[in-house]
């Protein structure tokens, strides 16, 4: 069990990045562990690995996002925090994006928290952050106007009782918003995706015509280690009627989910697998923009289209919001 931390200035150094096999395979006993050593693992690096920044592109997808589920008509929100946040993603681009005007960082994993204040920080924002389990809250009751995550549910054991750890840290009538969670039949499709686009590119760079496209042999094997430890820490899949009776479980009211990417998760995974699979200076602009652009063009398809004629369990992402209860009115 992680301990939690109370302040950012208390933060002990990060494990060592380079988790060995032993310490691999303590994490299967250990989901919390497992989380602590991948994300230390993946923090300097994690940004680069997902095509996360902090300029125009992300803070429309994240405010895209933020409102398909929880709408515009309740913000900006004073205070926030992020619950996970790995390098901040979500939480600075919502500032960013004027939904959010203070906030708040935090997440099991210390080189994370560290790497999302250097990122508020470089961006200018008002932000402190804590290292915290998801299922005790470092703070107060009643602290926020609103608490969001972004892709941390799936990883936390005991998902309701972090939902009602979000209601009692979030001020009456204050909102929670999750994105980013996998679906249980888009996580099937996905990983399915994953696995075959990662033999066959680390096979067919075996040919001596396309050596050139081959990581190193030590760079695949970190990978693999790091995906055996992502298959430990990734613990929940999500049908979205599943989340939003945990959600009402937990105490909380008006809750919805909404799922997105289906055609986008088709292409996507494969194309993020296979840029993982070759060197770095092989993936140029020219093919950064194609696999950009694409994920734009069928991320609109499902949104115009599939979203109307599908149903929501063939998605990949399931997003959920609800709020917690106001204070009732004394007559």
């Amino acid at each position: 069990m992680t301990r939690v931390s109370d302040r950012t200035e208390s933060l002990a150094p990060a494990p060592n990045p380079h988790a060995s096999a032993d310490e691999v395979q303590a994490a299967y006993e250990d989901p919390k562990l497992a989380n602590v050593l991948y994300h230390d693992w993946e923090a300097g690096t994690y940004d680069e690995k997902w095509s996360i920044s902090y300029d125009e592109r992300c803070i429309e997808y994240a405010t895209d996002v933020f409102t398909a589920v929880a709408g515009e008509e309740d913000g900006p929100y004073p205070t926030a925090m992020e619950l996970g946040s790995g390098t901040g993603f979500f939480l600075l681009n919502l500032m960013q994006g004027g939904v959010i005007k203070k906030g708040s960082v935090t997440d099991l994993s210390p080189g994370m928290v560290e790497v999302a204040l250097r990122n508020a920080e470089q961006l200018g924002l008002d932000v402190d952050g804590r290292v915290a389990d998801a299922e005790r809250i470092p703070y107060e009751d009643d602290s926020f106007d609103l608490v969001i995550g972004h892709a941390v549910l799936h990883h936390i054991p005991d998902v309701e009782a972090s939902l009602r750890e979000v209601l009692r840290v979030l001020k009456p009538g204050g909102r929670f918003v999750f994105a980013g969670e996998p679906t249980k039949v888009g996580d099937l499709y996905a990983r399915k995706l994953g696995q075959l686009t990662w033999w066959l590119t680390t096979n067919l760079t075996k040919l001596p015509a396309l050596s050139g496209w081959r990581r190193g042999q030590e760079e695949l094997d970190e990978s693999s280690r790091a995906a055996a430890l992502e298959a430990v820490v990734d613990l929940h899949t999500f049908d979205p009627s599943e989340l939003e009776r945990l959600s009402l479980a937990a105490g909380a009211v008006d809750v919805r989910a909404v799922t997105d990417e289906f055609s986008a998760a088709l292409a996507g995974w494969p194309i993020r697998t296979f840029e993982a699979a070759v060197p770095d200076e092989k993936l140029t602009l020219r093919w950064r923009l194609f696999a950009y652009k694409l994920w734009l063009r069928l991320s609109a398809v499902d949104k115009k289209l599939l979203s109307k004629v599908l149903p929501r369990e063939l998605f990949y992402n399931v997003m959920i919001t609800g709020t917690k209860p106001p204070e009732p009115v004394e007559l």
